[in-house]
């Protein structure tokens, strides 16, 4: 039904529903007053129960707390002491009054409201659900209650002792193993901060924990040992729960074997060793499918459901809405996004001369990746702030075709931090109203120039002589930056740095400006046309395999920028 347009249509709309509107809510009243009775004698009697039978020991311990406490004097204890009755006393009263509205409020509104819903939702039978609906436990359609069968028992009891046996030692026996390489690394890191004053050591209030922290590194490192211990007590239970699941006693086997695999690779990304695992994966599931990233909806599903969108009926935006199933992305699939959009982006610069061969040189050879490592990702992630500012969205728009909003956010605080102050950064891009060519200069300054004065665009060019509106400008490029920083400190970074920075060589290759000479990554002069040698790279570059060729020449869908 859509939403009828006019004066005469609304007028007509709300004479038909009036009578449809009156039986609801009698109905709606009816149930309100048959369930909210039962709930209200539910909570009181339940909360009151606790909160009269837990008083004593309230009292005793909040009295206990106040005398024992030494951040307060003697003074204000005496006077603490002396008014504590009060509240104590109140304590079981407020439980009791609020527990009654409570009550009252869920009993009776709750009953009421879903009622109402039931007209915005798909079902076939509504009519049966205006009456059922809030007045039992619902489950939504298609969902099972979870449940274990007695027939698989047998077998899921039968896989835990053999996986603990296996995967305890070998799991725990990977982390001693690696722990030399923890202490190794952590050692390395902080010391390269220290010299550096960067990290923990930017601030000189915090550079006597920093130093505390070298200190007391090695017992971070037993501590990541024994939390791999018992770790691997949940993950050898884990083989319990796919022999139920797939009903198959090989499969556990499969998982109690890949699972050590599992482990460490993922040591291996989060010390930055090499990628991968030595020991096998056997598949474990009988439907095993990678994810391919960001899910796309189709442009006409979409175009459907904004015209839908506009011309629906209102129905009440949270309960039923909401609760039924949202797009839910996960970290890795918005982490491969902002590589491909790194991968895309770092094309086009490269062939507009933003990035040159040696920028990719450095990095190879000498592992200075700051413009590759930092200000690409940056950029990338400033041409989303741009197309999301431009647009109505609450969120950020990281395709033609996918948005991701709060709703449907990956559910990690890590995640969370850093998405947080996009958002803000996001409203305050659009706050300043950039014009086309202030887009187009942001390019180039966020690549080549430094962004610490608003003198530093003196001479670049830059359309606007607000100094102001340049410090602005200046100052989300310096978050953005130091966002990058931040997350290059994840496990997966790295690793996905070189991936990239291997785009970027064969992109050289195949446009002409690297000459590749040799086989197996030999040295290769790098030439860029009208300005002379940039100089060679040496057997540590990449090695070029046809294979790579081959997968790498498909261009990366422009989408995705």
């Amino acid at each position: 039904m859509k939403v009828p347009r006019g004066f005469i249509a609304k007028l007509w709309s709300f004479i038909s529903f009036l009578p449809f509107f009156l039986l609801l809510l009698s109905l709606g009243l009816l149930k309100g007053v048959i369930i909210g009775p039962i709930v209200v004698v539910i909570m009181v009697v339940g909360n009151s129960s606790v909160a009269i039978g837990l008083w004593p020991a309230h009292f005793f311990w909040t009295y206990y707390c106040v005398l024992k406490t030494k951040r307060v004097g003697w003074v204000l204890k005496l006077l603490v002491l002396l008014f504590l009755p009060l509240p104590l006393v109140l304590w079981p009263v407020v439980a009791i009054v609020g527990s009654l509205l409570g009550g009252i409020g869920f009993g009776f509104f709750s009953p009421l409201i879903a009622t109402f819903e039931v007209i915005g939702t798909d079902h076939k039978d509504k009519c049966f659900h205006c009456f059922v609906d809030g007045c039992s436990e619902e489950i939504p359609a298609g969902e099972k209650p979870v449940d274990i069968r007695l027939s698989k028992l047998p077998k899921s009891l039968f896989i835990i002792p053999i996986a603990i046996a296996i995967d305890v030692p070998l799991i725990t026996g990977v982390a001693l193993w690696k722990s030399p390489y923890m202490l190794i690394i952590g050692w390395k890191r902080l010391l390269e901060d220290l010299i550096g004053r960067e990290g923990p050591f930017l601030e000189t209030v915090c550079v006597p924990f920093a130093g505390l922290a070298i200190v007391l590194w090695p017992l971070a490192v037993a501590g990541a040992v024994i939390a791999s211990l018992f770790s691997s007590f949940g993950l050898a239970l884990y083989s319990a729960i796919i022999v139920h699941q797939e009903d198959s006693i090989k499969f556990g086997f499969a998982y109690t074997v890949a699972v050590v695999s599992l482990f460490d690779e993922y040591t291996n990304d989060l010390l930055y060793l090499r990628e991968g695992s030595c020991f096998p994966r056997p598949r474990y599931r009988e439907n095993m499918k990678a994810s391919d990233g960001l899910e796309r909806r189709n442009s006409i599903d979409m175009k459907n459901e904004k015209e839908s969108s506009r011309g629906s009926r209102l129905v009440s935006q949270r309960s039923k809405t909401l609760k039924q199933a949202l797009q839910q992305y996960t970290p890795v699939q918005v982490w491969d996004w902002l590589f491909k959009s790194c991968e895309v982006n770092g094309r086009i610069l490269f062939r507009d001369g933003l990035i040159e061969v040696k920028d990719i040189e450095e990095c190879i050879v000498k592992g200075k990746c700051k413009k590759l490592g930092i200000k690409l990702p940056a950029w990338s992630i400033l041409q989303c702030l741009l197309a999301s500012a431009k647009s109505e969205s609450s969120g950020l728009i990281i395709s033609d075709e996918v948005e991701l909003t709060r709703t449907n956010l990956p559910r990690d605080k890590v995640f969370e931090w850093f998405i947080g102050p996009l958002l803000i950064m996001k409203e305050q891009i659009k706050g300043l109203e950039l014009s086309e060519d202030e887009e187009f200069c942001l390019k180039k300054l966020v690549m080549r120039n430094k962004n610490e004065r608003p003198e530093d665009w003196d001479d670049t060019g830059f359309p606007s002589g607000d100094h102001v509106r340049r410090a602005q400008l200046q100052a989300i490029i310096r978050r953005l930056q130091g966002i990058v920083g931040s997350m290059s400190r994840l496990p997966t970074f790295r690793r996905k740095l070189k991936n990239l920075v291997k785009v970027l060589y064969l992109e050289a290759l195949q446009s002409g400006i690297i000459a590749s000479q040799g086989q197996g990554g030999g040295s290769s002069k790098s030439r860029r046309k009208g300005q002379g040698s940039v100089g060679t790279v040496d057997t540590k570059g990449p090695v070029v395999t046809q294979e790579e060729r081959h997968r790498h020449n498909p261009q990366v869908p422009e989408d995705v920028v």
